[in-house]
């Protein structure tokens, strides 16, 4: 995290418009200010990865430091969506979005994982 104020601003702008499209205290939106919130999602999530595309590692240290971020990420990403789907397993309705995305943070992760094995 080289320019590591603007990417804290882009990650709270990030999170805070994520929380709102959850409607959370019960404000009512009108379609265009929700489709504009999810346009800033979009582009906003673009600078976030961005930021996680150019990083460079420095040294050993720092690569140990970013791998541990991403197995720390992979694990809670997983670990929320399979939460959702138990919990909604028991409801008999799973969201099919929640089972896809984790079957694809899974492939990813194994894939990334054995093409880093043969090439680096």
């Amino acid at each position: 995290m080289k320019n590591n104020l603007q990417e804290i601003i882009i990650t709270l702008a990030l999170i805070v418009i994520a929380v709102l499209l959850l409607n959370p205290f019960d404000f009512w939106m009108p379609d265009m200010v929700v489709i504009c919130m999810l346009a800033i999602t979009l582009g906003l999530f673009g600078i976030f990865a961005s930021f996680i595309l150019r990083e460079n590692m420095i040294d050993e240290r720092d690569g140990q430091h970013r791998t541990l971020a991403g197995r720390n990420a992979f694990l809670a990403g997983a670990g929320v969506l399979t939460l959702g789907i138990v919990i909604q397993g028991y409801t008999h309705a799973v969201d099919p979005w929640l089972v896809l995305a984790l079957i694809i943070m899974i492939v990813v992760k194994i894939a990334t994982r054995i093409w880093s094995d043969k090439n680096l």
